[in-house]
């Protein structure tokens, strides 16, 4: 072109080019072009320009060659706008697209779709929801790209009725959802936990045709775990064809919030074997089922790989640790009681909150090491941390573990004259937690029945656990009927009171409690315990026999029990 002298001769091919260089990332040899080859440039060069550093993320050199070319006395198309809103988007200009706006008006072009199209992804994208929906109201063509960014976008935001009421709207003009608008109202339903609609785009979906789609199989996962129905999510994970690291995280998500932490660590098992690489959503989410499972082991790995991978570190800043991942780092170790390695994952974390110290403070007083917790706590302090009601919480367990109960009396005296914290319900807890611990139970009964905030359940259980402690049936006998007006159906209650009554040798007293849980028509929960070792978390419900070596289990318990009958021991209720 350059040889054959086509390049002046055709302003087309020139913009041509420019468009090529763009495209191939070339945006040095795209500007040359624009500066030296054409000698008055036109709209549609500057459009070429514009697009070019916008596509390539450089939205700023963008909108400086859209501000020569109003310089130039070149006005904009139909075609300039869409580029330049996402190009102000990127920058989070808001005045200048409201100029943009403003031209636009001018110009007659408000009502083009794809103009219209722009300023609504813009508008959305500030959280200008009104003016976005002014602009929707206001087009007179709406595809269905555009009726999906409304239904997303109110969903972004946490506006569930209004992304359900753009989606009926759509449906009652007969736009054809595409699977964008499947995900988007799916997240909805989701999150007002709408089951019976929910299932209703199911059978949408099938009929047409989008059961295949990954994107949307992911979204109807989420949907289901949401509405707490983990056996439809699952049977629909199961059924795919193909999974994404997507379809690994919603199901580990929804066994997460569900409780079910083993099976959530069976799922990153599987995961691993199928050769996805997790990411920081999957690790932190697997992160609370080692916590609440002790599963140690498992929780070193996944710190492992997380500091082999960078994944510990905020993205943004080289030098700046993602407080709340070390946190819940911190958290793993502290209650699967590895301190050693929570206080050197504390020590490392150049940015602490107020939550880091309170997981340290927890943690040492949770083990019973009630000096440490009260050093972290007073070096808390001294750092200018302010301590909350967590913290009070964690030092006076650590008191109460620990036995300092002249220094949790006196810590519950300061919390509002000191520190600022008016003493909850917790806190009385903790204390009276740390009498009945010590034997003191008139003194936790008189605080239990005094205390500025009314007690609860749980207060009352605490007195009664530290009854079955030191064989006071007498006050047992009064905490128990406490406990039982506030939680009939708490099966605990019964047997902490029927375990009392064993202890004092009341025998009657003892059917009572069985014949009350036979009216109350409550039933003691299996007990479920777990242990993990080198093959992984194996998990066991009372009288359960689906565990490979049950067998062998068995036959070590049966000579255990033997042995403790020997000794003349007593089971409990």
């Amino acid at each position: 072109m350059l040889r054959n002298g086509l390049l002046q001769a055709s302003p087309a091919s020139l913009t041509s080019l420019i468009n090529m260089y763009s495209k191939c990332c070339q945006m040095t040899h795209a500007l040359s072009l624009f500066r030296t080859a054409i000698q008055d440039p036109n709209v549609f060069s500057f459009n070429a320009i514009i697009n070019g550093f916008i596509t390539n993320e450089d939205p700023f050199k963008g909108l400086k060659f859209y501000r020569e070319m109003r310089v130039h006395d070149v006005f904009p198309d139909k075609y300039t706008f869409p580029c330049l809103l996402k190009g102000c988007c990127d920058l989070m200009e808001v005045l200048e697209v409201r100029k943009i706006h403003g031209l636009i008006f001018k110009l007659g072009l408000d009502l083009d779709l794809y103009v219209g199209s722009g300023l609504v992804k813009c508008y959305l994208k500030f959280l200008f929801m009104e003016d976005a929906e002014k602009v929707f109201d206001e087009l007179l063509v709406r595809d269905v790209v555009l009726w999906n960014a409304m239904v997303n976008g109110y969903a972004q935001v946490g506006q569930f009725n209004e992304a359900l009421a753009v989606f009926r709207k759509m449906c009652l003009e007969g736009i054809e959802m595409s699977s964008f608008t499947v995900t988007g109202v799916l997240s909805a339903f989701a999150m007002t936990e709408d089951f019976e609609n929910g299932r209703a785009v199911h059978g949408v979906v099938l009929k047409m045709g989008y059961g295949s789609s990954i994107i949307v199989l992911n979204a109807l996962i989420d949907m289901y775990g949401k509405c707490k129905c983990v056996g439809e999510a699952l049977k629909i994970f199961d059924m795919m064809d193909e999974r994404d690291i997507f379809s690994w995280n919603s199901i580990m998500c929804v066994h997460e919030q569900c409780g079910d932490h083993d099976k959530t660590l069976r799922l990153f098992g599987m995961m691993l074997r199928d050769g996805i690489r997790p990411d920081l959503i999957t690790l932190t989410t697997v992160l609370p089922s080692c916590t609440q499972m002790a599963a140690l082991m498992h929780g070193k790995q996944i710190h492992g790989y997380m500091i082999v991978n960078g994944l510990s570190k905020d993205r943004n800043s080289e030098d700046f640790d993602d407080v709340l991942i070390n946190n819940g780092i911190m958290d793993m170790y502290a209650k699967c009681g590895s301190m050693t390695e929570a206080h050197s994952v504390f020590d490392k974390m150049s940015h602490k909150d107020v939550a880091s110290w309170n997981i340290l403070v927890m943690g040492y007083g949770l083990h019973g090491y009630g000096r440490e917790a009260l050093d972290m706590f007073s070096v808390m302090c001294e750092s200018e941390f302010k301590a909350d009601d967590v913290t009070f919480v964690g030092v006076l367990s650590a008191c109460s573990h620990a036995g300092f109960v002249s220094l949790g009396r006196q810590i519950l005296g300061q919390m509002k004259l000191k520190y600022g914290v008016v003493p909850t319900i917790e806190h009385y807890t903790c204390v009276v937690d740390m009498l009945g611990r010590a034997g003191q139970l008139e003194e936790a009964y008189q605080l239990a029945l005094t205390s500025p905030t009314e007690a609860n359940a749980v207060v009352w259980r605490a007195l009664l656990a530290a009854c079955w402690l030191h064989g006071n049936s007498d006050i047992a006998e009064v905490a128990a009927k406490h406990v039982l007006q506030f939680e009939p159906e708490h099966s605990g209650s019964y047997v902490l009171t029927s375990n009392v009554y064993v202890a004092a040798g009341k025998y009657e007293e003892v059917l009572d409690v069985r014949n009350m849980m036979r009216q109350q028509n409550v039933r003691k929960l299996p007990g479920c315990s777990w242990i993990e070792v080198k093959t992984g978390v194996h998990a066991f419900i009372n009288g359960d026999r689906t565990h490979p070596g049950s067998n062998s289990i068995y036959d070590g318990l049966h000579s255990l029990t033997a042995l403790l009958h020997e000794h003349e021991y007593v089971p409990d209720f």
